[in-house]
């Protein structure tokens, strides 16, 4: 197996203030906007996302939740292990808000599906957009596009692409693992 950095914590910032900004122009203050991380590891880019944002503009209120979507799967009886759903973590409704979803790669389109799924179960968003730090392109399973995308590669069928975080013990750092 080979790897190689794609994104190194240098342009793993710029990349993330640019997100950053680009969700400010097109949302503005934030009024009825929910920010939610998908479980698990979409969470680590969501709770940086939010730190940021919090960080630019000085605007704290807005509201931040984390989705797990474990049994939204259309996997998860498949697999031999068990699965134990992580703590709920959005103490609001979607109804009517505008709703950022977040997860760190965009590859087949079945975890958004679960996501939107999940999503559902805490009312009716007004309108669902998707933020990813890294798009796999020309992998997708279902018609699921990115509206903020940090990167996008090409990349094969048994390509793999890893985004690790200092908040799990590593370095912050993504790397394409190819066969």
């Amino acid at each position: 197996m080979d790897s190689r950095i794609i994104l190194e914590k240098k342009q793993l910032d710029i990349t993330l203030d640019r997100l950053c900004h680009e969700l400010i122009e097109r949302l503005g203050d934030f009024k009825d906007t929910a920010f939610i991380g998908m479980q698990p590891r979409g969470v680590f880019l969501s709770r940086r996302i939010k730190e940021k944002i919090i960080s630019i503009t000085g605007i704290q209120n807005f509201l931040y939740g984390e989705l797990d979507i474990s049994f939204y799967r259309d996997d998860y009886r498949r697999g031999h292990e068990q699965i134990v759903p992580s703590e709920l973590k959005i103490d609001f409704t979607v109804e009517g808000k505008k709703i950022v979803l977040i997860d760190d790669v965009l590859y087949t389109g079945r975890s958004i599906r679960a996501a939107l799924d999940a999503l559902t179960d805490f009312g009716r968003p007004e309108k669902v957009e998707l933020l990813v730090l890294i798009d796999r392109k020309y992998s997708r399973d279902l018609p699921i596009q990115a509206n903020y995308v940090g990167m996008s590669v090409d990349t094969r069928t048994h390509d793999k692409v890893k985004v690790e975080w200092k908040e799990n013990g590593k370095k912050d750092v993504v790397h394409m693992v190819t066969n």
